[in-house]
């Protein structure tokens, strides 16, 4: 399911408009009837008291169209109007009138906030941007379920970032598509459940290559041969490990086991692989010459490069550390190194200052970074990707020619021509040491079960995500640790086979 701008979704109206004939007035009608059979299914409009709540602009009419459907389904509507209509607006509030429905006008806070608490439920058809901070808390006494129009007010429907005072809904029924506010966080957390009203839009406009970014619809899995053997599901480096830093390699070839790949090396400095093979005995082992703090060597450059010469893919930087000496040896194999790449922790520190070693690249490479390794890549404040990250993950993409997975709440896939999948897998309890080597390890075993590079990592990123929640399902969010996700990847990737259609069918129409 594509994922829109507030632009693009206008044009897409306006496309509706002119290639279709479908008139605003049918798509806003459209609109209010699936905000009313969202709370007609959630609570049964039946003799229920609503209370619709409207501001200007699109979502505002689409409020007073529900609050019309809702009269009929013989609810009790309470429709305020707190917002200037255009001329379809009051149209639609001209109907609603007709059809027996009141219409309080300029209603006071005190008018508002007594129907706001007394009603079963409330639906906030005051559209995204609202300045009146006063009015959007008043949604806080809320005595029933909260239904926003398109975004909750306070949202930027762009970004995700949230105004002094925002709207927490239960539900939020989109336009025809979702915002990128609703799946970009802060805002997707003021947002509950987000459902699509379908409009009646041609599949042609729902699914325009012109909007570039969507939800992760990662594909299946091929059919494991059943004579395969263990090169058959993909041979993988992993160039990882330090000091003190033992959890990270074996976390990152553990995973790439238990997601379903056939062989993991480990190339560590030698004095860590003790401690290593006592935690995986199934990894096969390269020792390498270390430095005296206990990271990997400059020497070590020749023999890791003779490792790749016999293996299909490489996972280069989990535990590496940031020792001077291991940081230049991750820039020169960077270069070096012609297979299907990815670059992980202190790796994206080593070529932070020195991008064109990941430009220059032939095959194909993917970038996981959290945000502040995103800040340092793409040269700007956290802030400041904190406030576009689909945009920064887009442009780094491009310059680089490389796929970005910038971890984190609703994590981010972009692809090397600019496209950008959000996911929707995973949970709070993912945001523990150690997950992120679980993702290495299991974007590397997608490739290793034959998914391209752009196919592994989203796969890879719903995957790892789908294993936390199963993970937290089992022992509750605050009891997740990465060892936990790593121990329900065999039955995250078995769901992902075995019932595939559903579990990537994206948000739910209505």
């Amino acid at each position: 399911m594509k994922v829109c701008t507030v632009a693009e979704r206008q044009v897409l109206w306006e496309q509706a408009r002119t290639a279709c004939g479908l008139t605003e007035e049918i798509l806003v009608e459209n609109a209010g009837g699936a905000v009313a059979r969202v709370l007609d299914d959630l609570c049964g409009a039946r003799g229920r008291h609503v209370a619709v709540v409207c501001g200007g602009g699109v979502e505002g009419t689409v409020g007073l169209v529900a609050a019309r459907w809702l009269a009929c389904r013989d609810a009790s509507v309470s429709t305020l109007l707190v917002g200037e209509l255009d001329a379809l607006g009051t149209e639609s509030m001209e109907r609603l009138r007709r059809a027996g429905g009141v219409v309080e006008t300029e209603p006071t806070p005190a008018r508002i906030a007594e129907l706001i608490s007394s009603a079963d439920a409330v639906v906030d058809a005051l559209g995204p941007m609202v300045d009146d901070a006063e009015l959007v808390e008043l949604f806080g006494a809320a005595g029933g379920p909260v239904l926003s129009v398109d975004l909750p007010a306070g949202v930027d429907g762009d970004t995700g970032r949230v105004g002094a005072a925002t709207v927490r809904a239960d539900h939020t029924i989109c336009l025809g598509l979702p915002l990128r506010g609703t799946l970009l966080f802060p805002g997707a957390a003021r947002c509950g459940e987000v459902r699509v009203g379908a409009l009646s839009l041609p599949p042609a406009l729902v699914h325009s290559p012109r909007v570039e970014v969507s939800l992760v619809s990662p594909p299946p899995l091929p059919t494991r041969p059943v004579d395969g053997h263990k090169g058959t599901f993909g041979d993988t480096l992993v160039v990882a490990g330090a000091a003190s830093y033992y959890g990270a390699p074996s976390l990152a070839a553990l995973s790439l086991y238990r997601a379903g790949g056939g062989y993991a090396r480990l190339a560590a400095p030698r004095s860590v692989v003790p401690v290593v093979a006592g935690i995986g005995p199934e990894i096969v082992f390269a020792p390498q010459a270390h430095t005296d703090e206990g990271t990997l060597a400059l020497s070590a450059l020749e023999p890791i490069l003779a490792l790749c010469r016999v293996v299909d893919f490489v996972v280069l930087g989990p535990g590496l550390s940031l020792h001077d000496e291991t940081q230049e040896l991750v820039r020169r194999l960077v270069p070096a190194i012609d297979l299907p790449l990815l670059l992980d922790g202190d790796a994206l520190t080593a070529v932070a200052a020195d991008l064109d070693r990941i430009s220059a690249r032939v095959a194909p490479t993917v970038l996981t970074p959290h945000l502040g390794e995103m800040a340092r890549i793409a040269g700007l404040s956290v802030a400041e990707v904190r406030a576009d990250t689909v945009g920064v993950v887009q442009s780094t993409c491009t310059r680089l020619g490389a796929h970005v997975v910038l971890k984190g709440a609703h994590s981010l896939v972009g692809t090397p021509d600019g496209r950008v999948f959000v996911n929707t897998t995973g949970n709070s309890g993912m945001a523990t040491a150690g997950s992120g080597d679980v993702l290495t390890g299991t974007i590397a075993a997608m490739s290793g079960l034959g998914l391209d590079l752009e196919g592994a990592a989203r796969a890879g990123v719903f995957v790892h995500g789908l294993a936390g929640d199963l993970a937290a399902r089992a022992i509750g969010e605050d009891g997740v640790t990465a060892t936990a996700v790593l121990d329900h990847l065999p039955a995250a990737v078995r769901a992902y086979r075995e019932d595939h259609a559903t579990l990537t069918r994206g948000l739910e129409w209505v």
